[in-house]
């Protein structure tokens, strides 16, 4: 190895070679993860969507011992942007719903709405946009 920590090689083209199939490999992998991650997703939104879960509160639990467990088998519809975990991701399977849903533009919701406004009303910010948070950047604020 030399002082870069990478594998010396006297033929640059079989080193390129070596290192585009493992890019490839590692590119395919995170795909599958993330696969996963949509289809977990799905379950758990689908499954608590009418007793209530983490991202929306168990307010529905609460109520819900009063209603019809016909209710309960009724197909439970949630938002895609309800997909907190999908979307922390540019490219997942949700990332990409989204933005072939807004004319193939690939945004990303980073942020809060605003008090008063819709979900429409959030700020929208390409993902290749730096997000600069100094103030908790332990370096910056010496």
């Amino acid at each position: 190895m030399d002082h870069n920590g990478q594998r010396g090689s006297s033929n640059p083209s079989a080193m390129l070679a070596t290192l585009l199939s493992r890019r490839a490999k590692l590119q395919e992998e995170l795909r599958n993860i993330e696969r996963q991650v949509y289809d977990m997703e799905t379950s758990y939104l689908q499954d608590t969507g009418q007793c209530g879960n983490v991202l929306k509160g168990f307010e529905g639990f609460l109520s819900s011992s009063n209603k019809n467990t016909a209710l309960s088998k009724r197909s439970r519809k949630f938002q895609p942007e309800d997909r907190l975990f999908s979307l922390s991701s540019v490219a997942s399977p949700a990332a990409e719903e989204i933005a072939t849903a807004r004319d193939g533009e690939p945004v990303i919701c980073r942020g809060k709405p605003k008090k008063g406004r819709g979900r429409e009303a959030k700020k929208m910010r390409h993902f290749s946009e730096p997000d600069y948070d100094y103030d908790d950047d332990p370096d910056v604020t010496l």
